[in-house]
């Protein structure tokens, strides 16, 4: 509980900001509003045999795409936003190389303005997988046999499916607030991570133990219904740098409604000129049906950018 107060201030702290400093009115007009990033971030290390202070010599890059098509009509208004991350890194004696980054999300909040005020009746709509593998490596990255790496995860297993309608406080594009109490939630799985055979002794406990994100043994998808929070906050630090705050907590009324799961991404962007970039990503997220503990990633790069 301690932690997830800790991120909300994180959060709200710049959105009580921002906020004080916005106009109280959205300037964007009726119609069709279309932008689009991508980005490439690269890093790499040489060492040569001679060099006494210790290294591998490795290469990184993660390459991003993030698309918004919004529309808006009178007092109607539409948000989407589609995501696309991957990452890969490799070690110069590494068999196999490392995903650091796998994302592919699609966003969109639906709102009808409630009088002249900032706040929508809305639908939400929210998708999230991956692109490739993953996979669990032994500790002896030089073993050969086949136990070297397992399986863990590919596309749509898990995918995760939530919807549901809401109240939304939107002071603009950059900076609003959805609250829904009554999301349905469907997670996705192959049915190869749950295949037990119940006639084994002890399988069907062993598996009950440790289910695969939170999956019924040889069940393909798993029901939740609960109470969803996203949030968005995009400012301008100062000339040429701005900040990206997201937030998505979730609490299942079926099932430890007090395990509230927590998806928060910051993301900073400082920009030399319109091609390059300096990148930095923190994101934790806790989710007990795949792990016991927070998850957490931190990527710093400099890379290509291309906005459209």
């Amino acid at each position: 509980m301690k932690k997830l107060l800790l991120l909300t201030v994180l959060f709200c702290a710049p959105v009580v900001l921002f906020a004080q400093g916005e106009s109280p009115k959205d300037s964007v007009p009726n119609g069709w509003t279309r932008a689009g990033n991508i980005s490439l971030l690269f890093n790499q290390a040489a060492f040569n045999h001679e060099w006494t202070g210790g290294g591998t010599s490795n290469y990184s890059g993660n390459l991003s795409l993030f698309y918004d098509f919004n529309y808006k009509h009178d007092k109607i208004s539409w948000n989407s936003r589609l995501t696309g991350e991957y990452g890969l890194t490799k070690n110069k004696d590494d068999k196999y190389s490392h995903k650091t980054n796998d994302r592919l999300e699609l966003n969109s909040i639906l709102g009808q303005q409630i009088k002249e005020s900032n706040w929508y009746y809305s639908l939400f709509f929210n998708f999230k997988t991956q692109f490739a593998k993953g996979y669990v490596f032994n500790k002896d990255l030089n073993q050969e046999d086949i136990g070297y790496r397992t399986e863990t995860t590919h596309i749509l297993s898990p995918a995760y499916i939530q919807f549901g309608p809401g109240m939304l406080w939107k002071k603009n594009n950059n900076l609003y607030v959805n609250v829904s109490p009554a999301t349905a939630k469907l997670i996705l799985v192959d049915k190869d991570f749950t295949a037990v055979n119940e006639a084994i002794p002890g399988a069907l406990d062993a598996y009950n133990e440790n289910k695969y994100f939170g999956v019924d043994a040889n069940k393909t998808t798993r029901f939740e219904f609960g109470a969803s929070l996203s949030a968005y906050a995009k400012f301008d630090i100062m000339a040429n740098i701005s900040a990206e705050n997201i937030l998505n907590l979730y609490s299942n009324y079926l099932e430890d409604p007090q395990n509230v799961d927590v998806d928060y991404t910051f993301n900073l962007v400082m920009r030399v000129n319109n091609y390059i970039t300096s990148n930095v990503t923190f994101q934790a997220i806790y989710d007990d049906n795949a792990v016991q503990g927070f998850q957490i990633r931190e990527a710093l790069g400099i890379g290509v950018n291309y906005g459209f």
